[in-house]
C-alpha cells in the first residue's frame, strides 16, 4: 500500500510555483487562491510552446477570469513569468489570447495593460530581426495590439469588440467635422495594421498544400478570426464616416482619404475571399463578402446602398478537450482497490475459514503427506508469482526514478540557461555604464561650451560699453551686438537642447535599469524557488529510495547509481548557487557605480542649470539695454532728420524769397544752364526717393538719406533761381509759364520737407510732384535753347583735310610711342613678362601700320571722289554741297585718331603692369569699328570699279586681321600671366579653403551684378550715342523730309 502511494506521488505533476503562499485559511482567501490557481492552469495551457491552435475552453476561462476579478492583474502576473522573448510560438499564442481579452474581456483589461505597452514595443522590435518562422508574425501582431490599445485610449467610447450603433458613432465624433476627420485617419491606421497581419500570415503559409487542416497551419490561422471581426467593423465605420465627411467638406480635400480607402478595400476584399475558401474557417466563422465595386462617396444617395458586413460565428459543438479531468484522489482509491483485489487473489480471501483446508482432512482419499505436499507446492507457486509482481513493480519504480532524474537534468539545463541570461544582462549593464560614461563626457563638453558662451557674453558687455562713447560708432557697434546676440541665443538653444537630451537619456537609463533590476530580482526569486523545489524533490527521492532499498534487495545497485547522480546534481546545485551569489555581487557593484554616475550627472546638471540661469539673466539685461539704446538711436535719427529737413526748408524758402526780390530782376541766365540744373535736381530727387524708401524699411539707413536731402534742397534752390533768371531774357509767354512752374515747384518742395519733419507724415511724404514740376521746367528750358550749326558750310572742306592730317599724325605718334615702349620693355623686363610685352606691342605695331595704310588709301579714294564729282566747282564747294557725307567722313577720321591714341595709352599701362588686358582688347576693337566707319563713309561716293576702292577694302581687311592679332596676343599673354600667378592651396587648412571658397562665391556674385549693370549702362550709352549722332548728322530732319 505504501509503495503504491509513493508511486502515485511520483506520477503527480505539481502546478508551477507562480502564486505566493498565503497565511491563514479564511474562506475568501481560499476562494481567491483557488481562482488564481485555476486561472494559472488555464493560462499555462492556453499559452504554451506547442505549435497548435489555442483551445477555446482555456481562452474562455481566461476571459471569464477578467470579468470575475474586473481586471487583468492575474493574467499579467502569470504572463510576466513566461519566456515570451525566447520562444516565438509562445509569444504568438500570447498575442492571440491577449487579443481575445482586449475584445471580449472586462473593460479594465485595457487599463491594466497600458503599463506594458513599452514592453510590447521592445518585444516587437526584437522579433522583427527574425525574417523566418514566427519572428515577423510576432513583430507585426505586437504592433497591431499596441495600435489597438492606442486607438481605444484615444477613443474611449469604442468598446473592445468595436460593436457600436450609428447613434453611438455620431456621439463619438461629438458632431464635429474635425473629430470625424481625425477619427477616420486613426481607423485607416488601425485597419492597415490588421491587413498587414492578414497578408503576412498568408504569405508565410504554403497555400499549395492543405495547411488549414494541419496543427501548425491552424496555429497561424486561428488569430485571424479576431482580425476578421475587427476588420468588418472598421470597414463599416470608415464607409459611414467618409459619407459624413463628404457631406461637410469639399471633394478635393478628401482625395487622400478616398485613395487610401480604395487601396484598403481591394486588400480586404481579396483577403476575405481567400479566407472564405479555407476549410479551417468554414466550420468556425461565416466570412462576409464585400461588394464588387467600392462605394461612390461623391454621390450621397449611395449610402442607402451600403450593406454593413456581418460576421456570423456558429454555435460551438462539444469538443474532446472539454472532458473533465480525473481527480488524483479517485485514482489513488482505484489503485488501492486494485492492490487489495490482487492480494486476495494471491493469498485468498481474508474471510476464508480454513485456507489450508485443515478442517476437511478427515474423509479425504489422499493421505496427509500428499495433501501437505500439494499445498506446499501451491504456496510456492503463489510466492513465485508474488515475487514476479514485486520485481515488475521494482522495475517500474526504477523507470520512474530514471524519468525523474531526466526531469532534474532538464531543470538543471534550464538553470544553466538562466545563468547565461544573467551573464548577458550583466554585459548589457556594462554597456549601459559605458554609455553613461560617454554621456558624462558629452556633459563636460557642454560645460566647456557654456564657459565659452560666458566668455563671449563678457566680450559682448565690453562692446556694449563702447557703444555709449560716440554717435559715429553707434551704428556699426549696434550691428555687431545684434550678430553676437544671435550667436549667443543660438548657442544657448543648443545647450538647452543638449541638456534636454541628457535628461531624457537619464530618464530612459533609469527606467531600463529599474526594469533590469526587477527582472534580476524576479529571476533570483525564481531560482530560489526552483532550488527549494529541487531540495524537496531530492528529499522525497531519498525517502523513496530508502523504501525501495528496504523492500527490494535486488534494486540496490540501481539505487546506488541514482544516489551518485543525485549527489552530482547537488554539487551542480551548489555551483549554481555560488554563481548566483557572484551574479548578485556583480549586480550590487554595478548598482553602486550607476548610483555614483547618477550623483555626478545630477551635480553637473545643477551646475549647468545655475550657469544657464546666470547667462539668461545677463541676456535679459543686455536685451533691455539694447532696447533702450535702440529707442535712443531712433530718437536721435528722427532728430537728425527733422533738423536736416528744417535747414533744407529754410534754403528753399530763401530761394523763393529771392525770386520776389527786386534786386534779382536784373539777373539773367541761359537755357543750357537751366537744363543742367534741372537734370541734376531730377536725378537727385530719384536718389532721394530711393533713400527715403530704404529709411522707411530700416531706420539705420538715415545716414544715406541726410546727404541726399541736403543736396536735393540745394539743387532745387539753384534750379528755382536759375529758372527765374532765365525767364528775364525769355519771351513773355514762356517766361510767365516758367516763373509760375518755379513757384509751384518751390511750394511742393516746402510741403515735402515739412512732411519729413512730422513723425506721423514721414511714411506718406512723396516728392513725385517735385520731380514732375522739374520735368516741366526742363521742357520749357529745352524750348528756349538756341538752335544752330557748329561749323559753317564753307569750312567743311578745310576741316576734312585737317582731320585726315590729324588722324595720320596721331597714328605716327602712336607708332613712335609703341616703338619706344618696346625698347623699354626689352631693357627692363625678362622671362614671361618680356615675352608677353613683346607679343602685345608687336601686334599693336602691326595694327598701327595697317591703320596707316588704310588712312592713305582713304585719302587717295577721297581725292578721286572729289576730282570725279566736283566738275567745275572747287573741292570746298563739293564738300559744302555734300555736307552730310563730309560730316560722316570727319566723324570717322576723328574716331580713328582718338582710338589709336587711347590704344597706345592702354598698351603703355599694360606693359607697366597698371592696366588690364581687357582695356587693350576693347581699344583694338573700337579702332576696327572706327576704320570700318571710315571705309563705309568713303564707299558712299566712290565708283564700285575704282582701283582705290579695292585698295581701301584690302587695307580694311588688313586692319581687321591686325585687330584679331592684337586680341589673340592679349589673350595669350593673359593666360601666361595667370598660369604664372596660379594660387598655391597646399598650405591652407580646410577652414581657410572654405573661407576662400565663400569669398570667391561672394566675388562672383558681385562681378555678375556689376557685369549686368555695366551692360545696361553700355546699352544706354550706345542709345545716347546714336541719338547724338543722329542729331549731329541730321537724321531727324531727313526723317521729317
Amino acid at each position: 500500500m505504501d509503495r503504491v502511494s509513493s508511486t502515485m506521488k511520483q506520477v503527480s505533476n505539481p502546478l508551477p510555483k507562480v502564486l505566493s503562499r498565503r497565511a491563514g485559511g479564511g474562506g475568501l482567501e481560499a476562494e481567491r487562491e483557488s481562482f488564481e490557481r485555476a486561472q494559472t492552469v488555464s493560462i499555462n495551457k492556453a499559452i504554451n510552446a506547442q505549435e497548435v491552435a489555442v483551445k477555446e475552453k482555456h481562452a474562455r476561462t481566461c476571459i471569464l477570469g477578467t470579468h470575475h476579478e474586473k481586471g487583468a492583474q492575474t493574467f499579467w502576473s502569470v504572463v510576466n513569468r513566461l519566456p515570451l522573448s525566447g520562444n516565438a510560438v509562445l509569444c504568438w499564442k500570447f498575442c492571440h489570447v491577449f487579443h481575445k481579452l482586449l475584445r471580449d474581456g472586462h473593460s479594465n483589461v485595457l487599463k491594466d495593460s497600458v503599463r506594458y505597452k513599452n514592453e510590447l514595443s521592445d518585444m516587437s522590435r526584437m522579433w522583427g530581426h527574425l525574417s523566418e518562422g514566427y519572428g515577423q508574425l510576432c513583430s507585426i501582431y505586437l504592433k497591431l495590439l499596441r495600435t489597438k490599445m492606442e486607438f481605444h485610449i484615444k477613443n474611449p467610447r469604442f468598446p473592445g469588440n468595436l460593436q457600436m450603433s450609428d447613434r453611438q458613432l455620431d456621439e463619438a465624433g461629438e458632431n464635429d467635422v474635425n473629430n470625424f476627420f481625425q477619427l477616420t485617419v486613426e481607423m485607416f491606421d488601425y485597419l492597415e495594421c490588421e491587413l498587414n497581419l492578414f497578408q503576412t500570415v498568408f504569405s508565410s503559409l504554403d497555400m499549395s498544400r492543405s495547411v488549414s487542416v494541419t496543427a501548425a497551419g491552424q496555429c497561424r490561422l486561428a488569430p485571424l478570426i479576431q482580425v476578421i471581426l475587427d476588420c468588418s467593423h472598421l470597414y463599416d465605420y470608415t464607409v459611414k464616416l467618409l459619407f459624413k465627411l463628404h457631406s461637410c467638406l469639399p471633394a478635393d480635400t478628401l482625395q487622400g482619404h478616398r485613395d487610401r480607402f480604395l487601396e484598403q478595400f481591394r486588400k480586404l476584399k481579396d483577403l476575405f475571399y481567400r479566407s472564405s475558401n479555407l476549410q479551417y474557417f468554414k466550420r468556425l466563422i461565416q466570412i462576409p463578402q464585400l461588394p464588387e465595386n467600392p462605394p461612390n462617396f461623391l454621390r450621397a444617395s449611395a449610402l442607402s446602398e451600403h450593406i454593413s458586413p456581418v460576421v456570423v460565428i456558429p454555435a460551438e459543438a462539444s469538443s474532446p478537450d472539454s472532458e473533465p479531468i480525473t481527480d488524483l484522489v479517485e485514482m489513488d482509491a482505484a489503485s488501492q482497490s486494485l492492490f487489495d483485489n490482487k492480494f486476495d487473489d494471491i493469498f485468498g480471501s481474508s474471510f476464508s475459514c480454513d485456507p489450508f483446508n485443515f478442517n476437511s482432512q478427515n474423509g479425504m482419499n489422499k493421505d496427509d503427506k500428499d495433501r501437505l505436499i500439494e499445498q506446499l507446492y501451491g504456496e510456492i507457486t503463489a510466492l513465485k508469482e508474488e515475487l514476479e509482481n514485486f520485481k515488475a513493480e521494482s522495475a517500474r519504480g526504477a523507470v520512474q526514478l530514471r524519468g525523474r532524474a531526466s526531469e532534474l537534468e532538464a531543470e538543471l539545463a534550464e538553470q544553466q540557461h538562466l545563468k547565461q541570461q544573467a551573464q548577458d544582462e550583466s554585459e548589457f549593464l556594462r554597456a549601459e555604464l559605458e554609455e553613461l560614461k560617454k554621456q558624462r563626457e558629452d556633459t563636460e563638453k557642454a560645460q566647456r561650451s557654456l564657459t565659452e558662451i560666458e566668455r563671449r557674453a563678457q566680450a559682448n558687455e565690453q562692446r556694449y560699453s563702447k557703444l555709449k562713447e560716440k554717435y559715429s560708432e553707434l551704428v556699426q557697434n549696434h550691428a555687431d551686438l545684434l550678430r553676437k546676440n544671435a550667436e549667443v541665443t543660438k548657442q544657448i538653444t543648443v545647450a538647452r537642447q543638449a541638456q534636454g537630451d541628457v535628461e531624457r537619456e537619464k530618464k530612459e537609463l533609469e527606467d531600463s535599469f529599474q526594469r533590469v533590476s526587477e527582472q534580476a530580482q524576479r529571476k533570483s526569486q525564481e531560482q530560489a524557488e526552483v532550488l527549494e523545489t529541487l531540495k524537496r524533490e531530492l528529499a522525497a527521492s531519498r525517502q523513496e529510495l530508502q523504501v525501495l532499498q528496504g523492500t527490494l534487495e535486488s534494486s540496490t545497485q540501481a539505487g546506488a547509481e541514482q544516489n551518485t547522480r543525485i549527489a552530482s546534481l547537488e554539487q551542480e546545485r551548489d555551483r549554481l548557487s555560488q554563481a548566483a551569489e557572484q551574479h548578485r555581487d556583480k549586480m550590487a557593484a554595478l548598482q553602486a557605480e550607476l548610483q555614483q554616475l547618477r550623483d555626478t550627472l545630477t551635480h553637473e546638471q545643477e551646475s549647468s542649470r545655475t550657469e544657464l540661469e546666470m547667462l539668461q539673466t545677463q541676456l535679459r539685461d543686455k536685451e533691455s539695454m539694447e532696447r533702450v539704446l535702440q529707442q535712443r538711436l531712433a530718437e536721435e535719427r528722427l532728430s537728425l532728420l527733422q533738423s536736416t529737413a528744417r535747414q533744407a526748408e529754410c534754403m528753399v524758402q530763401d530761394a523763393l524769397a529771392r525770386m520776389e526780390d527786386p534786386a534779382h530782376i536784373s539777373c539773367t541766365g541761359s537755357a543750357d544752364c537751366l537744363l543742367s540744373q534741372t537734370l541734376a535736381a531730377s536725378e537727385c530727387a530719384e536718389r532721394l526717393r530711393d533713400a527715403h524708401s530704404k529709411y522707411l524699411l530700416d531706420g539705420a539707413a538715415v545716414g544715406s538719406l541726410l546727404p541726399h536731402l541736403a543736396l536735393f534742397a540745394h539743387l532745387v534752390s539753384n534750379t528755382l533761381l536759375q529758372g527765374s533768371a532765365t525767364s528775364h531774357v525769355a519771351p513773355v509767354e514762356p517766361a510767365d509759364r516758367l516763373l509760375e512752374l518755379c513757384k509751384q515747384c518751390g511750394s511742393e518742395t516746402v510741403s515735402y520737407l515739412s512732411a519729413l519733419q512730422d513723425p506721423g507724415k514721414v511714411a506718406s511724404a512723396d516728392c513725385s510732384l517735385v520731380t514732375a514740376y522739374l520735368g516741366q521746367i526742363g521742357a520749357i528750358g529745352e524750348e528756349l535753347r538756341p538752335r544752330g550749326l557748329d561749323v559753317k558750310q564753307e569750312e567743311l572742306g578745310d576741316l576734312v583735310d585737317k582731320e585726315m592730317a590729324a588722324t595720320a599724325a596721331a597714328i605716327e605718334v602712336a607708332s613712335a610711342r609703341i616703338e619706344e615702349m618696346l625698347s623699354k620693355a626689352r631693357a627692363g623686363d625678362t622671362g614671361v613678362q618680356l615675352e608677353v610685352n613683346e607679343r602685345i606691342l608687336g601686334s599693336c605695331t602691326g595694327l598701327m601700320q595697317a591703320i596707316r595704310v588704310l588712312v592713305l588709301a582713304s585719302k587717295d579714294l577721297q581725292r578721286e571722289i572729289v576730282e570725279s564729282g566736283r566738275g567745275a566747282a572747287s573741292p570746298k564747294e563739293f564738300y559744302a554741297k555734300n555736307s552730310r557725307w563730309t560730316e560722316g567722313l570727319i566723324s570717322a577720321s576723328k574716331a580713328v585718331g582718338w582710338g589709336a591714341t587711347v590704344m597706345v595709352d592702354a598698351a603703355d599701362l599694360v606693359v607697366q603692369g597698371k592696366g588690364t588686358f581687357e582695356e587693350l582688347m576693347v581699344c583694338s576693337r573700337e579702332i576696327a569699328a572706327s576704320t570700318a566707319q571710315l571705309v563705309a563713309a568713303s564707299k558712299v561716293k566712290a565708283d564700285k570699279d575704282s582701283a582705290n576702292l579695292c585698295k581701301l577694302q584690302q587695307a580694311s581687311r588688313g586692319v581687321n586681321q591686325a585687330t584679331a592679332s592684337v586680341v589673340a596676343s592679349t589673350k595669350a599673354g593673359r593666360s601666361q600671366v595667370e598660369e604664372k600667378d596660379s594660387m598655391d592651396f597646399s598650405s591652407m587648412t580646410l577652414t581657410q579653403i572654405k573661407r576662400q571658397e565663400m569669398d570667391s562665391q561672394v566675388r562672383v556674385l558681385e562681378l555678375e551684378n556689376q557685369l549686368q549693370k555695366e551692360r545696361q549702362k553700355l546699352g544706354e550709352l550706345r542709345k545716347k550715342h546714336y541719338e547724338l549722332a543722329g542729331v549731329a548728322e541730321g537724321w531727324e530732319e531727313d526723317a521729317a523730309d
